[in-house]
């Protein structure tokens, strides 16, 4: 091995008590020891902050390796390489001396590379008969090769690190994201709680994610993320749990006051209109020739006291399903397999269009239980037929929920204006 301990620098370079050590750390490096010079480069390159050193002290490193022959830094091989300034210089880049000689020093001082002049302080090296190399003067390479398995811990904890921050940083995204859009689906559809406060509080977070974000500031302010998108996503549950108890418990009240056991009818209740108003434009009429006028508004329709036993909107439905989707023949693209062969199909097909028309899962929720899960579907056919002429189909359905709610909305006229709208009988079921 080159013995590097005991040398001084030369002319008026001070000797310190670091370059001591890492002479004495070179003459303790264990016997065979060996690394590719690329790949050990390449962890000093990950280990750079624990180092101390420049991303251009790095380039200098680079460009010493270059003059090592082979690929593998080892004590047989070799490891003292004597490059003169200009050559240096023009595998650094270009460097210019002065900033040559800066970066020179800083890795000595890192204890990365090591001195060893010449007498007169000139980098050279003496060959024997054969060619061989006998005595170099130059910079050692050996600290670097001694302090290898350092390096590469110091490399495999910065890439740990790294690959921590971009997990937090990942999760941070993620729980903005969530926070952002429940919080904007909150007030859009009107959910109970002080949606105001809870914006405040997710501005103020984001506020405090800093522009540079390290691990030490990433984590607790994760947690607080976390701990604010449990609040919001309990607040929606609660308010979802509410509803849907509300709903169940009206869908047995209006059960129980309109079942008549002695009843055979099977007809739909009877609706009367009230003075001006034609239960013939629903949606859309038709004359002679086929031509459909544009929508017209919804008309307001009052129950009459129908004989027990009729069917109400909470019920199933009186209408055969080939009539339905002779009225709504868009539907059956939608069912499974592209065809609708059953009420359950048909309802299938419902859930499909109605996140195609933007109606939100609240929205058909609430009219399956004031209508019943086979006349909401047949609602959003009738409105997927007239989605052109519809500005929101979200606000059009809970219109009529309401409608219905309140016994002003029947579903027979509004499917047989659709039925009347289309010239040729729609698909057959399956």
């Amino acid at each position: 091995m080159d013995n590097v301990y005991g040398t001084t620098p030369f002319g008026q370079r001070p000797m310190s008590l670091a370059m001591l050590a890492a002479q004495r750390r070179t003459q303790d490096m264990p016997s065979g020891l060996r690394r590719g010079k690329w790949k050990l480069f390449r962890a000093v390159c990950e280990a750079r902050p624990h180092l101390g050193l420049t991303d251009r002290a790095l380039t200098v490193l680079d460009a010493l390796l270059t003059f090592h022959p082979g690929d593998e830094l080892d004590e047989a091989g070799g490891l003292i390489v004597f490059p003169s300034n200009a050559q240096l210089s023009l595998r650094a880049r270009a460097m210019t001396p002065a900033t040559l000689r800066r970066h020179l020093a800083a890795l000595v001082e890192a204890g990365l590379i090591a001195r060893k002049d010449s007498p007169n302080g000139k980098r050279y090296a003496r060959r024997d008969r054969q060619g061989e190399i006998g005595e170099a003067y130059g910079f050692s390479l050996a600290p670097l090769l001694a302090r290898a398995e350092e390096i590469e811990a110091l490399a495999a904890e910065v890439a740990a690190e790294r690959l921590q921050l971009r997990t937090l940083r990942e999760k941070l995204t993620l729980c903005r994201r969530d926070i952002s859009k429940l919080i904007d689906a909150a007030l859009e559809e009107g959910a109970a709680g002080d949606w105001m406060a809870m914006t405040t509080a997710f501005r103020a977070l984001v506020l405090a994610i800093p522009r540079i974000p390290d691990i030490e500031t990433l984590t607790p302010l994760l947690a607080e993320f976390d701990v604010l998108r449990r609040k919001i996503v309990n607040m929606l549950e609660k308010q979802e749990n509410a509803e849907n108890m509300s709903a169940n418990e009206s869908h047995f009240a209006r059960h129980k006051q309109n079942s008549n056991p002695n009843s055979t009818s099977e007809l739909e209740q009877c609706f009367e209109t009230k003075p001006g108003a034609s239960a013939e434009t629903d949606i859309a009429t038709q004359d002679a020739t086929g031509t459909v006028e544009p929508v017209k508004a919804m008309p307001v329709l009052e129950t009459k006291s129908a004989p027990s036993g009729r069917r109400s909107l909470g019920e199933a439905p009186a209408f055969p399903l080939g009539l339905v989707l002779q009225a709504c023949p868009q539907m059956a693209d939608y069912g499974p397999g592209g065809a609708v062969r059953s009420w359950r199909d048909l309802m299938a097909a419902a859930v499909v269009v109605r996140s195609m028309l933007g109606v939100s899962p609240s929205a058909y929720e609430t009219a399956c239980g004031v209508m019943g899960p086979e006349n909401a579907a047949m609602v959003i056919g009738c409105i997927l037929e007239r989605a052109g002429q519809i500005s929101s189909a979200g606000g059009y359905l809970r219109d009529l929920t309401r409608r219905a709610e309140r016994g002003e909305f029947a579903i027979g006229p509004m499917l047989m204006a659709q039925w009347r709208g289309h010239a040729t009988p729609g698909r057959e079921t399956g």
